[in-house]
């Protein structure tokens, strides 16, 4: 794979950070290389590549970590990222709870707090509070100060706006043009980026799950709300505002069931979590309001008497049926090599009902995107959101080349795949 390497930048300053970028996206991708594997695979001199690894251990970025022999030569010194150089947050800020993560350059959870939302729909100001209430508690959970701390990165259920600060839309859950970063800067002074938490998910199955070494793939993440994140040829597709993958309000049925957006037969009114337990509730002949907390449980009691409860059998059989049929249009008009199946719900459904959503995509697809296509669970677990949110304050640590005092406020050239970044 060809590395991208400098092209004739304006200055020597340029070019030294581009050299350190390239050093240590190499690294951390690697894991421990020598000065001459590193020289080797992205085309720089030794003594280029001596002089940055010097500048990076001199900073703490890196550490000595043994050598590895050299048939018959002096042994080679091997060097990698430093865990301990510094810690970004990750946080997932879901319609039902905020989960706050503090990972080390490792990716190793530090400390966690989560809290549960105090109001029935998610409201901007108690999301701030909930978010700065958790970063708090992770950092002294931790014993780190604000300077160990490189950078937050926060999922967020909506599109986001990267203009002059991240502006948040939430239709669904009435967030109309939500100046978030802003608010968020009145509590938090620590470089932040903010982004759609699906693709924040997507991002974190890329790195680390179901679509690592993936060139084109669509990560889903199914819970109340339903979205994607699109991967194309190793970068993340966002579209003219970075709307793309809002897949839970494409139509499936015309004038069919309402949306929470307003709109009418979009496929998160039938396979969304709300959605799905309201049409049980409706083949039962009940009335009965479920709280967004109670969803999971309500999910998670049908699954389990599927057998024997034939509405729970119906409302789970047609769910699987919408859902193959989501991933069919997807199969028609992106043509990946794989579709991730995630978030709490996609996890909860993929482990009993991936075989009849395969059987559905495959009956609705064209025949030849679906047979190169591999319909997945996701890999990661309940904190995939918050994992994928730490990886921009990560990849804006390495593509910078280490430490600065520069603060990025937008996700729109964070890589979808860490590969990318190296791509020529």
């Amino acid at each position: 794979m060809q590395r991208r390497m400098s092209r004739e930048p304006q200055t020597v300053r340029d070019l030294r950070k581009t050299n350190r970028a390239t050093a240590l996206w190499e690294l951390y991708l690697r894991g421990a290389l020598s000065r001459q594997q590193i020289g080797a695979a992205t085309g720089v001199s030794l003594a280029t590549v001596s002089n940055v690894i010097g500048e990076l251990l001199d900073q703490g970025v890196l550490i000595e970590v043994g050598s590895e022999d050299s048939n018959g030569g002096r042994p080679r010194g091997l060097v990698q990222v430093n865990p301990e150089f510094g810690f970004v947050i990750g946080v997932d800020i879901g319609e039902t709870a905020v989960l706050v993560e503090l990972f080390d350059l490792g990716m190793r959870v530090r400390a966690s707090h989560r809290s549960t939302a105090v109001l029935t729909r998610l409201d901007p100001a108690d999301a701030v509070a909930q978010v700065t209430l958790g970063i708090d508690h992770v950092v002294a959970e931790a014993q780190l100060a604000a300077s160990d701390i490189l950078g937050v990165g926060i999922g967020v259920p909506g599109l986001v706006e990267h203009a002059d600060g991240a502006v948040v839309h939430g239709q669904s859950i009435g967030w109309d043009a939500v100046p978030f970063e802003q608010l968020m800067r009145q509590h938090i002074s620590l470089p932040m980026i903010i982004d759609n938490g699906a693709k924040t998910l997507g991002l974190a199955e890329t790195w680390f799950g179901a679509a690592r070494g993936v060139d084109n793939a669509v990560i889903a993440l199914l819970g109340v709300g339903v979205g994607t994140s699109i991967v194309s040829n190793r970068q993340l597709y966002r579209g003219a505002t970075s709307s793309a993958g809002e897949w839970g309000h494409t139509t499936i049925v015309v004038d069919g069931r309402r949306c929470r957006c307003g709109a009418l037969g979009c496929l998160e009114a039938y396979i969304g979590a709300a959605a799905i337990v309201s049409r049980y509730d409706e083949l039962a002949g009940r009335r009965r309001r479920t709280s967004q907390a109670d969803l999971e449980k309500r999910i998670d009691r049908m699954l389990a008497t599927r057998e024997s409860d034939e509405v729970a059998a119906q409302v789970l059989d047609e769910t699987a049926t919408y859902l193959g049929v989501g991933i069919a249009n997807l199969a028609n008009l992106f043509n990946p090599e794989r579709v991730v199946v995630g978030g709490w719900l996609g996890q909860s459904l993929g482990n009993v009902l991936l075989p009849e959503i395969r059987d559905a995509a495959g009956r609705n697809a064209l025949r030849l995107p679906f047979s190169h296509l591999e319909i997945v669970r996701a890999e990661l677990g309940p904190d995939a959101v918050a994992l994928g949110a730490a990886t921009l304050p990560v990849a804006q640590f390495l593509s910078l080349g280490g430490p600065t005092r520069s603060a990025v406020s937008t996700a729109d050239r964070m890589p979808a795949d860490p590969r990318g970044v190296l791509r020529g």
